[in-house]
């Protein structure tokens, strides 16, 4: 009997102990980042620098309410580049970047919450142009203009192409109306709002090559709790229809 009570006790203890590791401490904080990636996240003034309200979009909006359920206490602020937002989140504990598209060869490098969103990898020619591409093999022929360090320029590396990446996604929308690139490698429906941005529209859409989903990334470091407790906020959400309706909201 004794030892029986004795082992339910130790139990007990254990169970108690592996609680208390879960819980976070009272200053415990993650420190978001993101970019201007309409309409995903972006700046309310359109500026590469910006803070917490000054910050919107579908992604923002459903990071924002996911962090207020899990009860986690957090900071955002919007920067440039995304080349450096990324190494940052690599490198330093209990950070975290959105909307970061999840692709197999990133799932080893963060903890990831999520989908925030789902989104299409498209192939963009200027208006009015003729040109037809079946494959990226085929598309390889031309000058391809990209993102650095997105998860679409990324992919064009890895089959093998070498596309020119700006710093800025905006820059491709110039560079491909002036003649500078033949097409544009890019995440839909964020081409078609950026080109928006810049008074260009009726961009043809030559190759669809991949259905992609937005993350949060978070620093491998942070607690499996944090991770838990975001997606089951998130979760919740979008059972509620949260998520829909967000996205509804700016496209």
């Amino acid at each position: 009997m004794w030892k029986t009570v004795k082992s339910v006790w130790l139990c007990g203890l254990l169970i108690a102990a592996g609680a208390a590791r879960a819980e976070l401490a009272a200053d415990y904080k993650v420190v978001l980042l993101t970019e201007n990636f309409p309409p995903f996240n972006m700046s309310v003034d359109d500026k590469n620098f910006a803070r917490d309200d000054g910050i919107d979009g579908i992604s923002a909006e459903i990071v924002r309410e996911m962090f207020k359920r899990a009860k986690i206490d957090y900071s955002l602020s919007l920067r440039f580049p995304w080349d450096r937002l990324y190494k940052l989140t690599l490198d330093k504990p209990n950070y975290g970047l959105f909307s970061t598209t999840f692709t197999p060869e990133r799932q080893p490098l963060f903890k990831w919450v999520g989908p925030l969103a789902r989104t299409g990898w498209v192939l963009l020619a200027a208006p009015g142009n003729n040109l037809s591409v079946n494959s990226l093999k085929e598309a390889g022929q031309y000058t391809i203009g990209a993102y650095k360090n997105d998860a679409v320029s990324q992919h064009l590396e890895n089959q093998g192409l070498s596309p020119v990446n700006a710093l800025r996604d905006q820059e491709n929308v110039k560079k491909l109306t002036s003649g500078k690139i033949d097409l544009w490698a890019t995440t839909d429906p964020v081409g078609r709002y950026l080109a928006k941005q810049e008074g260009v529209s009726g961009l043809v859409t030559v190759l669809r090559f991949n259905d992609a989903e937005l993350y949060l990334a978070l620093n491998k470091d942070t607690p499996d709790e944090v991770v838990q407790r975001l997606q089951k906020a998130l979760d919740e959400l979008r059972n509620e229809g949260f998520v829909d309706e967000m996205t509804n909201s700016y496209l």
